[in-house]
This record gives C-alpha cells, structure tokens and sequence, in this order.
C-alpha cells in the first residue's frame, strides 16, 4: 500500500494506491495524519488505484471525515472503482461523503 501526499493551494490530496486493508490500515493511517492536522482545508481522497478497502479502511475513511467535520474543512473521495462503490452503498457511505469522479 502506497500514499502519496500532495498539497496545492488550499487542497491536499491523498493518493492512495493498493490494497487499504487491516495489515496495512495503521501505516495508512500514520501516513495521514498530516492530513487529518490540515483538516480545515479541503481534503481529497483519491481512490483512483486503490483496489480494495477493508473496514479498517473504512474507518480511516471516517477519521479523516470526522477531522474535516470538527475543523470546517470538506472531504472529497474520488475515482472509487465499482467494487469500492458497492461497499460504500452498502455501509452508506455514499451518503456520508462528496464522490467525484475525474474527467481523466
């Protein structure tokens, strides 16, 4: 599992590529904490080569939600694959977050 931090103008995006699951969801979620300490920004999870999300993952997910939700800021999950997808419709996550998909 790999993430990649990047931050521009008042967005960070973190790009996450792998598998998100439980062996990896502590390193993921350490990885993200700079982003959960810059949670009034806008944050951006792109999903766009991640191939699979636990329920750890999930939770990382709403941690990172909740950070944005206390500090104002705004959670976008990007580029979810079809199987992603079924797992936030059937956790409702669908409704908790903004999903975008790219135009590339």
């Amino acid at each position: 599992m790999e993430v990649n931090l990047i931050e521009k103008d008042n967005v960070i995006t973190a790009q996450l590529v792998g598998r998100l699951d439980t062996a990896v969801s502590q390193e993921v979620a350490n990885a993200l904490q700079p982003m959960i300490d810059k949670a009034e920004k806008t944050l951006v999870l792109d999903c766009k080569e991640l191939s699979y999300i636990s329920s750890s993952g999930l939770r990382i997910f709403l941690t990172v939600r909740k950070a944005a939700s206390a500090k104002g800021g705004k959670v976008i999950v990007r580029d979810i694959n079809n199987e992603i997808r079924q797992v936030f419709m059937m956790t409702g996550f669908l409704n908790l977050f903004e999903i975008q998909e790219s135009n590339n």
